[in-house]
């Protein structure tokens, strides 16, 4: 298998995944896992992609419901990142695990990966990330029942996705928002943003989230009793799910259906979908499913007006699902099956039984009432997890933008975002750029005279005015040694006519250092020394040629040029002469053409490396 074949089997089972063609996408992504000879010539580029490879198959197994696997992918998918320093794909990483965690109900973990996620994600400026990364933490919120948090996670997704016309994932978010609202019995804002997440699905042709969204839509009709209109969502979801193969949700689709024929009184057509979902239930190996099928068919046989009571046969499967859901310690189970047991032998006259079980089914619910408040506490204090990760998230985050700003401070912004998106290898070649050199005339005699601190003042005033011109110009300042400074043009910046750029830089430069005066702070010390220096002055160098630039260094980043081009200009600067800009023929050249500049030949000059070259003085037009 080759690289490109593999991007293409990912490519392809991301788009039969979204499809909800999950057993497609899961072939294509075997394919990748069984060619061992690939996978063991292991590099970065092959990780980069096989990432993707483990994360789509992570998800697939979470629609599927197996959410062990799940996570078992997933995580294999971080390690992997981790491994080869992938960073974008370690917060990608990240953030589907903690959507794994959050469907497993290990709410704690999906709030770890969510925070870590994101963190990396305004690191590299992931927009897509970070709007996912807060629908992720939305839900989380919603399913510690704090909507108030989660309202606000979901709103600012969503104007992030809405900038950026995503339409699928922001049809996402309007599902999101509709379970709020439906939680919060606002079921006429819960109908309008699930009816939005349809048409979005439906203009994209997303199977898996039309399907989702349509089911949705029936609850809120079957809540707010239309319906007529539930039993068609209903139906339509039912035929989507079976599309995709998602039979879990196809049982569940039909339970719906039985649970509107119920309410309707069409006890027959009810019966007829219970009956249904218990026989894909079996086959499932879903025993809640089972349970709640059986209790259903048992509580329609145990209706006095159904033409086919039976009161053996409700009986007899209110006692199946009492037992499975006995078993399987399903409370919720347990209690409807006493109460409709009760119910039962109410109707059959058999009074002291039906006071046993309805006393039982009371005391139940007193019990879950009490694990309900138990599970508020539990919840509270997931909450308050949350907050102090929000918190530690937004510690870190400004931990990290302190190191942006200061990479920022020490190296040209491109090459600081370049290693900030984790580039690795910086390294450029440039055809035309301009390189100036600029020191202080006389500095030896200057630092044997001046204070410490007031020469280090001194020498940053003087340069901070020459890093202002420098950027005024569009030049790019590359570093100080000592005295001297270093600039270029058209490296990290494309600049137009850079050369006219450079001289008018140098120029300026001259120009503010002749009016330059240093108002040392007295609190630095005595500055009687100042009257035995000269005015302090500057000479420049500028040569045009190629070079080649790029970072040096592990801890301490360094970025720097080398070619021709930079030891010319060095030695144009070192055979100037104060208050003087020296240049190369082949820099007086490239600006003869402009009225602003006088070019002055000096004639041929020995220069070290190179022998005999014709240089010129650079003036500004009188």
């Amino acid at each position: 298998m080759t690289l490109n074949e593999l991007i293409e089997k990912n490519n392809i089972a991301l788009k039969e995944q979204l499809q909800g063609n999950l057993d497609n996408s899961n072939l294509l992504l075997d394919e990748i896992f069984q060619n061992s000879s690939f996978i063991n010539s292991m590099d970065s580029t092959i990780a980069f992609h096989l990432v993707d490879s483990y994360l789509i198959k992570g998800w697939n197994h979470a629609l599927f419901g197996k959410n062990e696997l799940a996570i078992d992918f997933c995580t294999h998918a971080l390690n992997l990142a981790e491994k080869y320093s992938i960073v974008p794909k370690i917060a990608k990483a990240n953030n589907i695990l903690g959507n794994s965690f959050n469907i497993a109900g290990k709410y704690d973990m999906a709030v770890e990966c969510y925070s870590l996620a994101l963190v990396v994600f305004e690191k590299i400026n992931d927009t897509i990330g970070i709007g996912s990364t807060y629908n992720n933490l939305g839900m989380i919120c919603q399913s510690l029942s704090d909507n108030e948090k989660a309202l606000n996670y979901f709103t600012n997704a969503l104007s992030l996705f809405e900038s950026l016309q995503e339409k699928r994932l922001i049809a996402n978010v309007y599902n999101n928002l509709g379970t709020i609202y439906q939680r919060l019995n606002n079921h006429l804002n819960g109908l309008e943003y699930y009816k939005k997440a349809q048409q979005f699905y439906d203009d994209i042709s997303d199977k898996v989230g039309l399907a989702n969204s349509t089911l949705n839509v029936g609850n809120v009709y079957l809540s707010v009793q239309h319906y007529e209109s539930a039993i068609e969502c209903f139906k339509k979801a039912m035929q989507l799910f079976d599309q995709i193969g998602f039979l879990q949700a196809v049982s569940h689709s039909i339970f719906n259906l039985g649970l509107v024929y119920t309410e309707l009184l069409n006890y027959e057509k009810a019966l007829e979908c219970y009956l249904q979902a218990l026989s894909k239930y079996q086959n499932l190996q879903d025993e809640q499913g089972e349970a709640l099928s059986l209790i259903g068919i048992g509580t329609i046989y145990s209706k006095p007006n159904f033409e086919f009571y039976n009161s053996e046969t409700a009986e007899e499967n209110l006692k199946n699902g009492l037992s499975i859901s006995e078993r399987i310690q399903f409370k919720l189970g347990v209690k409807d099956a006493y109460l409709q047991l009760s119910v039962l032998y109410e109707h059959e006259k058999k009074f002291e039984k039906s006071l046993d079980y309805f006393k039982e089914s009371v005391k139940l619910e007193n019990e879950i009432l009490t694990e309900e408040a138990v599970n508020k506490a539990q919840l509270f204090d997931q909450r308050r997890k949350l907050e102090e990760d929000e918190k530690a998230r937004q510690l870190k985050l400004a931990r990290f933008q302190e190191q942006e700003k200061i990479l920022h401070n020490i190296l040209p912004s491109k090459i600081a975002d370049r290693i900030l998106s984790q580039e690795s290898f910086i390294s450029d070649h440039f055809e035309s750029v301009s390189v100036l050199f600029m020191d202080l005339v006389g500095f030896t005699t200057l630092s044997s005279i001046a204070p410490p601190k007031q020469l280090v003042f001194l020498l940053d005033t003087i340069f901070t005015k020459a890093d202002e011109i420098i950027e005024q110009f569009g030049l790019e300042k590359i570093k100080t040694i000592g005295d001297g400074y270093l600039a270029v043009a058209n490296v990290t910046s494309p600049l137009e006519n850079h050369q006219n750029a450079s001289a008018q830089a140098a120029l300026q430069l001259l120009e503010t250092m002749r009016d330059f005066t240093a108002n040392i702070p007295s609190d630095l010390g005595d500055t009687a020394w100042i009257k035995d220096i000269n005015d302090i002055e500057i000479r420049i160098g500028i040569h045009t040629g190629e070079v080649v630039a790029g970072i040096i260094g592990k801890n301490k980043y360094t970025y720097d040029l080398w070619g021709d081009a930079v030891n010319v200009a060095s030695r144009m600067e070192s055979h100037s002469e104060a208050g003087r800009i020296h240049i190369s023929e082949e820099f007086a050249k490239s600006i003869k053409n402009n009225e602003e500049f006088e070019v002055i030949p000096r004639g041929e000059i020995n220069i070290k490396g190179k022998g005999l070259m014709n240089t010129f003085w650079l003036e500004k037009r009188k």
